[in-house]
């Protein structure tokens, strides 16, 4: 059944109320990307820190010149506060992942509170007011918890789908395919839940790292997601992804 006339492609009633929807994302929304014509991109990690693979990232982030984004479990930064803090010392952003990674949907309103500010309190001095929900899930609700507690939801524009055991070359042509300027890359410096022990280890996403930075950063510098923010336009949109629960009893 095709649309009302009324709201056909390009008709000024449907050019309207995109526009109203683009303006409620400015409030409610999710930063998935930023438009800008400086060649800069935020790489991202999720689900540390991890005594022996978040060493090894900072390593080479260093070695290049290099900022990243880490949004931790606030339960791993607890327990190894000496990397959260050099992580901050070096100059990159650590920010809110969760205090056990659960799904934020499935929780009630007041857990959700007790989750980000308990991995707060965890975070090191320095550490950036920002949220990243685990697995990706969110819904109006929970949305919601983190507008009333004042933080920002941050998403992704590009991931490289690094919670497998996929080999770097695969990861870095993922990552490669949406390195467009003003990107947010998803990558995982450990994986806080997964039905497979093997794919703790990250060595494929440090190989795809060594390998973006050696060969990318003659043409992209690489940032915080703060910094980025400042050197464009930020793109927010209504970012909604219920939890699937049969996928996610699969992955813990």
């Amino acid at each position: 059944m095709s649309p009302p006339r009324w709201l056909a492609k390009g008709s000024p009633a449907r050019e309207w109320a995109k526009r109203r929807v683009a303006d409620t994302a400015r409030v409610l929304g999710t930063l998935t990307h930023v438009e800008t014509r400086e060649p800069a991109v935020a790489l991202t990690f999720d689900d540390g820190p991890d005594p022996e693979f978040t060493p090894l990232v900072l390593d080479l982030l260093a070695a290049h010149g290099a900022r990243a984004t880490f949004f931790m479990v606030g339960r791993a930064a607890r327990r190894y506060p000496k990397i959260a803090a050099r992580a901050v010392a070096e100059g990159h952003a650590v920010a809110n992942h969760g205090w056990d990674h659960p799904s934020f949907p499935l929780l009630k309103a007041r857990a959700r509170r007790l989750q980000v500010r308990w991995t707060e309190a965890a975070l090191p001095a320095g550490s950036a007011h920002l949220f990243r929900p685990p697995w990706g899930h969110q819904t109006l609700a929970s949305r919601l918890t983190l507008w009333h507690l004042g933080l920002p939801v941050v998403a992704w524009s590009v991931m490289a789908e690094d919670w497998a055991d996929d080999p770097a070359p695969l990861l870095v042509e993922r990552l490669r395919a949406g390195f467009h300027p003003g990107a947010i890359a998803l990558l995982h410096d450990a994986l806080y839940e997964t039905d497979d022990a093997r794919y703790r280890d990250r060595s494929a996403t440090v190989e795809a790292l060594a390998t973006v930075l050696a060969e990318d950063s003659s043409r992209l510098r690489f940032v915080t997601v703060p910094e980025l923010v400042r050197l464009g336009r930020p793109r927010y949109w209504h970012w909604y992804k219920p939890t699937d629960l049969e996928w996610l009893h699969r992955q813990i």
